[in-house]
């Protein structure tokens, strides 16, 4: 019988452990998002379906976006868009004022306000639309980012274990049986760090980077109602965590998620997007929308804010006209965020970053009434020069 070096055997004892490990993290997190599904489904079989629809429906829209922008029939506007931001990221905040390019939530739309490619984004939207009213299995949704062709096999592991622990969440407020919340909050938080190549930060991350990353703004600038369509999206998963939080601490606020999911439809509105109820014009971020998630943990609301944050990123990446390196683009978008050391912000800087914005116009809140917006100025107008867009109606 032939032996093994020491060396060599430690080398292959340590492989064969580290194998091992990953193999049983993979099956007790597909495991617990099994479990968070059907307790979900169990007592709210909508949102259940939604949470479903909105990982499918997120994997084609970046499809869309990624066709349209390939697309040679846009080629003339992809220019024209590309030098526009250009030009506007050379810009300073008081130059665009003297030049009467500034509205009252930020740069004007430059003649483009219903978006460079508007036809096929309308178009796109509708079938986006029919997807997300759909139901979908809970096997199509884990699988979703996976076979997406929009993005890598990196990213799209980033994007799947962040809804494993969003779902989880959910399951955990709405569990009677689990009487210490924050200590089940931890333990999910600790289990979903365990991969640290495919989890976010637990510490907020550097707002600039969302603002001048290279490609910022291209999902604002170049898909006004996609954009919409997405925010929306991620203000239900605030918004009705938020609501089964409240339940829980109040029963005056029971009903709250029916009340979350009401005007979640009406932000929603008719397939090419009209509604008397505007889509958020802000990324909605938990301390705005979720405010009891963070209060009761800021780790958890932290992870969910850089998970948003980074599928705005990649969003912009593939968004942004002319680029020939996404995949390269992405990988340094997930680095920035799953990197646990470096980029961090402090708490208070994160805190003003999500609520400059304004509650309003990051979809307003859960259940609570909000009739207009709170602020006079958009977070864009909040000095925040490199924050530039061309906006239009949602």
């Amino acid at each position: 019988m032939k032996y093994l070096p020491t060396s060599r055997f430690q080398s292959t004892l340590s492989r064969l452990v580290i194998s091992a490990l990953g193999i049983s993290i993979c099956f007790f997190s597909v495991s617990l998002s099994a479990q968070s599904a059907d307790d979900i489904r169990e007592q709210y079989p909508e949102v259940a379906d939604l949470f479903n629809a909105f990982d499918i429906t997120q994997a084609k829209a970046l499809e869309e976006i990624a066709a349209i922008n390939s697309n040679p029939a846009t080629q003339e506007a992809r220019n024209q868009l590309q030098m526009n931001l250009n030009m506007l990221s050379n810009m300073t905040m008081s130059e665009m004022m003297a030049e009467g390019m500034m509205s009252h939530d930020g740069p004007m739309d430059m003649g483009m306000s219903n978006g460079p490619y508007h036809d096929l984004e309308v178009e796109a939207r509708v079938r986006l639309l029919e997807i997300m009213r759909g139901k979908h299995s809970d096997e199509a949704a884990e699988e979703a980012f996976g076979n997406s062709s929009a993005i890598n096999r990196h990213t799209s592991e980033v994007f799947k274990r962040g809804r494993g622990f969003e779902e989880r969440l959910f399951s955990i407020y709405i569990d009677d049986s689990i009487g210490d919340k924050q200590a089940a909050v931890a333990q999910a938080i600790e289990d979903y760090q365990s991969d640290v190549q495919h989890s976010v930060a637990v510490t907020p991350k550097e707002s600039d980077y969302l603002l001048e990353h290279d490609q910022a703004n291209g999902l604002k600038s170049a898909f006004p109602l996609l954009r919409g369509f997405l925010w929306t999206h991620q203000w239900l998963q605030l918004a009705a965590l938020e609501a089964v939080i409240l339940q829980g601490l109040d029963s005056q606020f029971n009903g709250g998620v029916d009340v979350a999911l009401e005007r979640f439809w009406n932000k929603v509105g008719s397939s090419g997007g009209m509604t008397m109820f505007p889509a958020p014009s802000e990324l909605p971020m938990a301390p705005a929308i979720a405010p009891d998630l963070y209060s009761q943990s800021s780790e958890a609301a932290i992870i969910l804010d850089n998970l948003n944050l980074l599928e705005t990123v990649i969003a912009d990446i593939l968004s942004f006209p002319n680029v020939d390196n996404r995949d390269e683009l992405m990988d340094q978008a997930v680095a920035f965020f799953t990197d646990k050391e470096t980029n961090n912000a402090a708490s208070m800087d994160y805190l003003l970053f999500a609520l400059r914005g304004g509650i309003y116009n990051q979809g307003g809140p859960a259940v609570g009434e909000l009739m207009q917006s709170e602020r006079n100025r958009a977070r864009e107008a909040m000095n925040m020069q490199h924050n530039m867009i061309m906006s239009s109606p949602q």
